[in-house]
This record gives C-alpha cells, structure tokens and sequence, in this order.
C-alpha cells in the first residue's frame, strides 16, 4: 500500500498491489474464479478505505456487501495495519461471462441490494454508513459510497486477473480523492488521465508498482508519504472459540455433547477457514465453566 498527495496536496492518492493477498484469499475459501475477483475486490477496497480514513492500528473499517446475486454476502475487515481478512456466503458461485474473457463479477453480487461501510475506531459507538448497489462492480460502489456518505468525489479502480486454472495471477487497485481548492481544469485533467488508465489488472500484470500506477496518473506531480505492506491476517485462536462456547450456555452446550456422534465437535471460522476442535470432555468443562 502506498500513501500520497498530489497537486499540491488538493489530491489523497492510494494504490496496492495484493496479488498474493488475493491468492491466500482464493486458497483459504476454495473460491470460484468469479467468486475470488469479487472477494478479492471487496478485501482491496476495504484496505484502500482504511488507508484513506483509519489513523490508528488498532482500528478496523468493514465492507459489506450483500447484493442479490449468487454469491450471498461478500463481508471484508480491514485494520490501520494493512491487515485484512473477509468472508463470502457462496465460494463456489458462478455467473455466465457477459464479454469475452472477463468475469462477471456483477453477476455473481448482483446489481440489488446495498453495500455499508463500518469503522470501529474505539469510540463508543462505530460510524456506519449505507448506499444501495449501482453496478456490483464493487469499485464503481466504493466511489458512489464515498460521494453519497462521506461527500468525497473519489475515483477507484480495483481489479483482479485469475487464470484459467483459478490462480491469481494479478490484483491491485487504487482510490484517488479530490480535497477542496481544485480547479475545473484540474478536476477535468485527472478525470481524463484516469479514464484513460489501462484496467488496474493490466498495469499490475505489466509489471508496474503502486507508486508507478500513481506516476501514470500524476506524473511527477505525486508526493509518496508512506509504503507498508498488505496481508491476509485473521485474529481467531481456539481460545475465542472456548469463550465464545461459554456464552452459548448451559443448555445448548449440553444439547451438543448429546447429540453430536464424532469424539470431537469441529468450530470453524468464517474468515480464514481453520478448524479447532474441542472433545466431549472438554465441552464439559467448559458447561463447568458456564455454570
């Protein structure tokens, strides 16, 4: 990820490449091609919003997609780190292919439906905001978000290129926000060189680095303020899991013990996909516990 300002610091500039965080994405859900475009969009979002609006850390920004295609619920957390994770409903969803050679990922969210933004930044409430789906192109909402929500006119590319056996051969994107004191000119000029940007994918699959792909818009006018990385991270343990039994309670802690026919009861998290197992006596300990 990179941070930067542009013309005079009128302009908040971000780009990323996370190829390989697309590609633990892909791996750790099993995604269909479509499926992993569009999880891996909506994660680069998330890490392009939380660069753009986190100032601690600690501090996380959700994306959540929930649209009316097959896919289900599309769910992406990322924190002030460069760290993110994210979950989808159906991984193995498909959508037949509207143009030659791209995949349809408005097909696969579906055009319905709203996409919400959430950041938890310690206070005592987090800060929501919500807009309904214009495309499922994931990008095209991200910007509309940010115009609707926050009154930011904003311009965001993200794109992922998978290979015909699945893998994530490219991933990248960027968030460009326009910040008062621009003129008409100016606005139309950055407008024009990011219309006429090759597809995210292409500049990343030619090679070209997140400060390049910036380059490409601004020229040498750009000001890199911060490079970090991006990583797929999950905070989930077998110790959240046996918390989390806890507050099931007695009764259903109970039912399970009864009822489940393996030596061992399996848990698994939505977001990375491990497993942790507990076994029948130390789900009693933990109705102990409960007690």
């Amino acid at each position: 990820m990179v941070r930067a300002t542009a013309l005079d610091e009128k302009v908040r500039a971000f780009s990323l490449g996370g190829t390989a965080l697309v590609e633990e994405l892909r791996g750790r859900h099993d995604t269909s091609p479509t499926v992993t475009a569009a999880l891996g969009r909506t994660a680069m979002g998330a890490l392009l919003l939380a660069a753009a609006s986190l100032k601690e850390q600690h501090q996380l920004l959700t994306v959540d997609v929930r649209g009316d295609g097959p896919a289900g619920r599309i769910l992406a957390t990322a924190n002030g780190a460069g760290e993110v994770r994210g979950m989808v409903g159906n991984a193995h969803a498909e959508a037949p292919s509207v143009t030659q050679g791209k995949l349809n990922v408005a097909g696969v969210v579906g055009n319905s439906g709203y996409l919400s933004v959430t950041k938890d930044l310690g206070m005592r409430e987090p800060y929501s905001g919500m807009v309904e789906l214009q495309s499922g192109e994931i990008g095209d909402d991200l910007a509309h978000y940010l115009v609707r929500s926050e009154q930011t006119p904003s311009a965001v590319g993200i794109g992922v290129f998978v290979v015909p056996a699945g893998v994530v051969e490219a991933a990248g994107g960027f968030l460009i926000q326009l910040l008062p004191g621009l003129s008409e000119s100016e606005i139309e000029r950055i407008e024009g060189q990011i219309a006429a940007l090759p597809h995210p994918t292409r500049l990343i699959r030619d090679g070209l680095s997140p400060e390049a792909v910036l380059q490409n818009i601004f020229g040498n006018d750009v000001d890199v303020l911060d490079r970090y990385p991006v990583t797929f991270s999950c905070p989930c343990s077998r110790e959240r899991f046996r918390a989390a039994i806890v507050t099931l309670g007695v009764e259903e802690i109970t039912r399970i013990i009864e009822e489940e026919e393996e030596e061992r009861t399996e848990v698994v998290c939505h977001f990375c996909n491990e497993a942790y197992y507990f076994t029948a006596e130390q789900l009693r300990e933990i109705v102990e516990e409960a007690r």
